[in-house]
């Protein structure tokens, strides 16, 4: 696994990972903190449209395809007959931060906030199952949680909690 710091954002579909990822990624960067993400997606995905250039590259037979301009590049990897990569093979693709934050992976071993809110699909708690699961952020009261619970609107609250467990260093203020 990367040398990176590396915390996790886990829960089902519609209990706010997205909205809390995207929320400590602005709260750490406010500290001064380099982050990065890694999302996982359970359905297929394009971020690329039919007709374009690097679309059409793709659609030749090109393994991968580097989209680059003078705001941000991204490459593109068609996985064709291959499996889906381990999480550690995209960690390791990064380039240098100095925090990864992940949404998704509810089975990888690394360590994790688990997301509930009362909309979400399913409310079974994965925590019970999961001892990389440290903290619970939650729209609603668990009052027999064992874990610490923490408001799912209190991101500075959460990225403390993280930054302690991580023993990550401020850069500024």
């Amino acid at each position: 696994m990367t040398d990176t710091p590396v915390f996790g954002i886990t829960g089902w579909k519609n209990s706010g990972k997205t909205q809390l990822v995207t929320s400590l990624v602005r709260e750490f960067t406010a500290r001064g903190l380099k982050v990065s993400t890694v999302k996982h997606a359970h359905h297929n995905f394009d971020i690329d449209k039919p007709g374009a250039d690097s679309y059409r590259h793709r659609e030749a037979g090109a393994s991968e395809v580097a989209l680059v301009s003078g705001r941000r590049w991204a490459l593109m990897h068609e996985l064709r007959e291959e499996d889906e990569p381990p999480l550690d093979a995209i960690l390791n693709r990064l380039a240098p931060c100095d925090l990864i934050l992940i949404e998704g992976y509810k089975r990888e071993n690394h360590p994790k906030i688990e997301a509930r809110r009362v909309e979400s699909a399913d409310r079974g708690p994965l925590a019970s199952a999961d001892p990389n699961i440290l903290a619970i952020a939650a729209d609603h009261s668990l009052p027999d949680e064992r874990l610490p619970v923490f408001d799912l609107d209190d991101v500075a609250a959460m990225a403390d909690f993280i930054e302690h467990h991580l023993n990550l260093k401020r850069t500024s203020a």
